[in-house]
């Protein structure tokens, strides 16, 4: 079993749609970050950075707890552990690779910017606004160009798409207010279709649902 303590970000979510793709069990702690509960001293002591999401995998290496913290580093490791989502195709496990560091640069960097400077950021500029958002839209851009002839980034479905999708599902909107990316939305509306990933980007959904 695994827990999984994150929240409705999209670097909250890229964990619950790794877990979901790949299988395991696992259990969702929503750790509120509007409210502060990432600084509560139970979830400090899983990660001293305060920030989410972690996974604590009871069956880790040699049946022995570890504890994950990062986005990305969760993605990998269940990933690895599971033996999906990482090309065995050594020109397919390349792309897979460039275009994953290439996402959480790029991407996630601006990305979490724009958001960071709606809702957290002490002060707030215009100008800096437009600018960010004119670099996320570059590289949003230069994804699409590759999807124009690619129908994943390493032309089956791995790591990087699921690093990407979230990002993606949070920033469409601007997207189709522009009319960009008409490449990298069919590549968007092709994950949205998955169940693993509808499942993932619910989670706490479910959960009110189900209560």
């Amino acid at each position: 079993m695994i827990d999984l303590y994150t929240d409705t970000t999209p670097n909250g979510f890229r964990a619950a749609l790794i877990l979901e793709e790949t299988g395991f069990a696992y259990c969702a702690h929503r750790v509120d970050t509007q409210k502060g509960e990432q600084h509560a001293p139970d979830f400090k002591r899983l990660n001293p950075a305060e920030a989410i999401p972690v996974i604590v995998d009871h069956d880790g290496p040699s049946g022995q707890p570890i504890t994950i913290t990062q986005s990305g580093a969760i993605v990998l490791y269940a990933a690895r552990k599971a033996g999906r989502l990482i090309p065995s195709d050594v020109r397919r496990h390349a792309y897979a690779m460039q275009w994953f560091m290439q996402i959480a640069t790029d991407i996630t960097s601006s990305s979490s910017w724009i958001f960071n400077h709606a809702t957290a950021m002490p002060e707030r500029s215009a100008a800096n606004a437009v600018w960010m958002e004119a670099r996320l839209l570059k590289a949003l851009s230069v994804a699409d160009g590759w999807l124009a002839e690619h129908e994943f980034f390493a032309d089956e479905l791995s790591v990087a798409d699921v690093l990407l999708y979230p990002n993606f599902a949070f920033r469409k909107a601007m997207l189709e207010k522009a009319n960009m990316c008409s490449h990298l939305r069919r590549w968007g509306e092709t994950m949205a279709a998955r169940p693993s990933v509808q499942r993932g980007m619910s989670i706490f959904k479910r959960a009110e649902t189900s209560a």
